[in-house]
């Protein structure tokens, strides 16, 4: 770290005086710089919160960051004013240390700009609309992007604090020859934690899943509630968070119920006996679904799915607008049909019978069949 030449006022002021004098002035030019351009940046995101999205969260998320980029850009000038008293040793130090802590300031403040333009693209998506299918895409690119751009970040601040030391540049310049071995050894070595990096930027590109889908996974209905490069949070509908590495939904099949639209059909299996009335039954499903505030208007239909041994099973359905409106659907379909069976049309509800050859006395009679109770 080079000095740099004093002015002659500070320089007649001796060595230690003119260091101090040095370091006040370049922290307080820092400080009232920071303070001067942020109140104006906080003036117009108030009078225009709504026009300045973008320009509101950077002033927000990178007022702290900055504040210290300027202050160790500060320290790292005024310590080029240190006496030449000071040992050689010592002076390397200090600037090595201010060098890592700037690299470190300006690396965060690089991420906390991505995250501000990650919260503003964010801003603008109506997430809770019926049919967003557009906004999760969106959502999810914007998300896995930039979680690749801050791991970028992390990567070149590390490289620059380390060439910043002439033994890891010299060491680096033997590493350059072999860096086709050492990029096979950790391939090998590393190609779990490769495979999910790269099956993260797959899903960012193709995606198979988005956030706020709802998907079928290890036999659990649940919905994705975070995608990272590495692994996927899901939310079970009880609540629980079932983790799951990125690779799953690139390897494994799964089902995902909002892949192209939110909308989903809810089904009822009814099972009745062979004397229910058909036509009775549609109209009521009919009734019940239109009255439903969990209908979206679309379509609904009731058919004779199978004639069986032990009675007639019937399968109604209904589109809804999403997956936890259709659930809702299918439960009322089931409460209010069980209900109006059981006052309009008993007789239909599933029985066990018992048959007896006619004419037979009373000690010789036997069943001539028991068939099991229907379910």
């Amino acid at each position: 770290m080079r000095p740099l030449p004093l002015p002659a006022v500070l320089a007649d002021l001796g060595p230690w005086p003119a260091f101090g004098v040095t370091l006040a002035a370049a922290v307080g030019v820092a400080l009232v710089v920071h303070a001067a351009v942020y109140a104006a940046l906080h003036r117009i995101r108030r009078r225009a919160p709504h026009r300045l999205p973008l320009r509101g969260h950077l002033v927000v998320r990178t007022e702290r960051p900055m504040r210290w980029v300027l202050l160790f850009g500060a320290l790292t000038v005024a310590a080029t004013a240190l006496p030449a008293v000071v040992p050689l040793g010592l002076r390397q130090w200090v600037g090595t240390g201010l060098y890592v802590g700037l690299v470190a300031a300006l690396a965060g403040l690089a991420m906390r700009v991505v995250g501000a333009v990650r919260r503003a693209l964010g801003d603008r998506l109506d997430i809770d609309k019926e049919d967003n299918l557009s906004e999760r895409r969106i959502l999810t690119q914007i998300g896995l992007l930039q979680r690749l751009l801050n791991v970028g970040i992390v990567v070149i601040a590390v490289g620059a604090v380390l060439l910043h030391f002439e033994s890891v540049r010299r060491v680096g310049t033997g590493l350059i020859a072999s860096a086709g071995v050492a990029g096979i050894v950790l391939g090998f070595a590393a190609q779990r934690v490769l495979g999910n990096l790269l099956a993260g930027i797959q899903i960012a590109i193709t995606q198979p899943i988005r956030v706020d889908d709802v998907v079928v996974v290890e036999g659990e209905w649940a919905r994705v509630e975070e995608i990272t490069l590495t692994y996927v949070v899901v939310r079970i509908w009880d609540l629980r968070r079932l983790v799951l590495p990125i690779s799953y939904f690139i390897e494994t099949p799964f089902q995902n119920w909002t892949r192209t639209s939110a909308r989903v059909i809810g089904t009822v299996y009814l099972h009745t006996d062979y004397t229910v009335p058909v036509e009775d039954v549609r109209a009521a499903v009919g009734r019940i679904v239109e009255g439903s505030t969990y209908y979206d208007g679309g379509v609904w239909r009731l058919h004779v799915t199978d004639l069986g041994e032990r009675g007639v099973e019937m399968r109604a359905m209904a589109t809804s607008s999403n997956a936890d409106h259709a659930w809702e659907l299918r439960c009322e379909i089931r409460e209010k049909l069980l209900a109006w069976l059981r006052e309009t049309h008993p007789e239909a509800l599933p029985r066990s019978r018992v048959v007896f050859p006619e004419g037979a006395g009373e000690g010789a009679r036997a069943p001539l069949a028991m068939p099991e109770r229907m379910d």
